[in-house]
């Protein structure tokens, strides 16, 4: 199966307007100061992180912990190429803050539970967990047909995801991080090409050549829509 590398390269995702807009969503949920221990599960290529490290200069760098290994991974946090629960079983580190940023969908039900009950445990006091999923409901990501029904798919699964997740955490509280998305089609057709979220994944270049051309004739010169993703806190 391919591996999801591009849907923080070059995407609204990765820009900073995004990344500003998702610090002060962060600032609402944690105060932020320069003693913070942050760790990012699926990092990506840490752009968020990295915002946080330049801002406020930790006195511990943030770690960074994925799967995959950009070339361009940010340079001013500590990155680890490796599975999370593998890394939290080995650290003796504790965190103020743990980021689980539209990742949580790529672990089983069953390295769900495993993962954030070592998340847990890896919390300082009054540390905190944020766990983010699109918004399962009325979602506007723009799409083509064979996009669109494997995005609903993968949605439903989030559903039973985040049933599992407050399972879990017991104690939890449920909030939505919302950005206005304004891009050129020509700029979206891109990231479709480059597979930008993992319900492309599995599509064949047939198919994606098709879709882009729904895309093209469906969708303006500008496309505009708002990306609405839910945060699932827990507090230690």
């Amino acid at each position: 199966m391919r591996q999801l590398k591009n849907w923080d390269n070059k995407t609204w995702l990765s820009s900073k307007k995004y990344i500003i807009s998702f610090h002060k969503f962060l600032k609402l949920q944690i105060n932020i100061n320069k003693n913070t221990h942050i760790l990012d599960i699926g990092c990506g290529r840490a752009n968020i992180i990295s915002f946080l490290q330049k801002k406020y200069k930790f006195s511990k760098k943030p770690i960074g912990v994925d799967v995959v290994e950009n070339r361009n991974i940010k340079k001013n946090i500590n990155f680890k190429k490796t599975d999370a629960i593998k890394f939290l079983k080995k650290t003796d580190k504790l965190f103020d803050l743990i980021l689980i940023k539209q990742t949580i969908h790529f672990f089983s039900k069953h390295h769900i539970k495993i993962l954030l009950n070592l998340t847990k445990k890896h919390l300082n006091k009054n540390g905190k967990i944020l766990i983010f999923t699109l918004k399962t409901k009325n979602n506007h990501i723009p799409s083509f047909k064979i996009m669109k029904l494997k995005l609903n798919s993968s949605l439903k699964k989030d559903e039973i995801i985040v049933k599992e997740i407050k399972k879990i955490l017991k104690k939890y509280k449920n909030n939505f991080f919302e950005f206005n998305v304004n891009l050129s089609r020509a700029k979206y057709i891109k990231m479709i090409k480059s597979r930008y979220i993992s319900c492309l994944l599995k599509v064949s270049n047939k198919q994606l050549k098709e879709g882009i051309a729904e895309i093209k004739s469906n969708y303006k010169n500008q496309i505009k829509f708002t990306d609405i993703l839910k945060c699932l806190s827990y507090q230690k």
